[in-house]
């Protein structure tokens, strides 16, 4: 069983207040990229690939771990003990929810999402491995199915981000990330460019500078309104925070602003920043000022 793992934007990001246990409510609209990835003359790899499938030989000889599939990561470095990526510990914590023994198995993650760039790359991988691992579940327990609402709770067991990937549609957010709405936002037709610095900005960074507020604005309106008029309406109140430490970032949105874009705005607590081009011929072009930049880790031309 093979999964192509997309990753995710935010459409506004709007911190509302501090709770008593240290996290902060948040209202943001969640909108999944990256499975159209590039064109026929920029081909380009914007998701990980998950796999599992029964490995060969017994590879997986330790019993002793609950059962978790035997891990292989490849692609983009990963720089962490294999023991703390979300991959295993999605997989841990979902043998240990059903009691399922996988150490047959192996699941393989080839990594290409950047890390460190607010697009939920991490989040995703555990997401879509509880959704593999459910799947291969319920094909030999019918009368015992793991069910998306099981899903659901597992993935906010993992991070804030993860329940999104479960639903992985338009949704409106609230608290920390978990309380989704699915929304009718259609963004199909549209080109997306994303720009990855050089730049790692830590959430507890992000979060420091950021006075929360009450929202002017309903998240939930930009699905009648215009995206030309996105830009007078939706901030990411991470930008107020980000920017003055690492103005590089906030230069390339108005670098995109400037190339055309409809709307343009940093992803999560950063570091990229995308941009929305009405078409190709648009968006190629804002693409292309990022090309030859060496303060730029990537540039992604993604239809949406």
């Amino acid at each position: 069983m093979i999964s192509f793992v997309n990753a995710k934007i935010n459409l506004g990001l709007q911190i509302v207040r501090k709770r008593s246990d240290g996290y902060h409510d948040l209202q943001t609209v969640f909108y999944p990229v990256g499975l159209y990835a590039g064109t026929a003359e920029n081909p380009v790899s914007f998701c990980d690939i998950l796999e599992i499938a029964e490995a060969e030989g017994s590879r997986n000889e330790d019993k002793k771990k609950g059962g978790i599939p035997f891990m292989v990561f490849t692609g983009r470095k990963i720089d962490c003990a294999p023991e703390k990526n979300l991959v295993y510990k999605a997989a841990s914590l979902f043998c240990e929810h059903t009691g399922a023994d996988f150490s047959e198995f192996s699941i393989m993650l080839e990594k290409h999402l950047p890390d460190g760039a607010g697009m939920g790359g991490g989040s995703a991988d555990a997401s879509f491995t509880l959704r593999l691992l459910a799947d291969l579940h319920n094909r030999y327990n019918a009368e015992n199915k793991i069910t998306d609402e099981s899903l659901y709770e597992l993935a906010l067991k993992l991070g804030a981000d993860c329940p999104f990937f479960i639903l992985n549609r338009a949704a409106y957010a609230e608290g920390i990330g978990e309380r989704l709405e699915e929304i009718p936002l259609d963004l199909s037709g549209f080109w997306l460019v994303v720009v990855k610095p050089r730049i790692y900005v830590s959430t507890k960074e992000a979060f420091s500078g950021v006075t929360p507020k009450e929202p002017e604005f309903d998240l939930r309106r930009i699905v009648g309104l215009p995206i030309e008029q996105w830009k007078d309406y939706i901030r990411n109140d991470f930008e107020t925070s980000i920017f003055p430490l690492y103005p590089e970032i906030g230069e390339i949105k108005q670098r995109l602003y400037d190339s055309g874009a409809m709307y343009a705005s940093m992803s999560g607590s950063g570091s990229s920043v995308f941009g929305i081009f009405n078409d190709k011929a648009q968006a190629l072009q804002g693409q292309s000022h990022f090309k030859n930049d060496a303060t730029i880790e990537g540039s992604y031309l993604l239809k949406m």
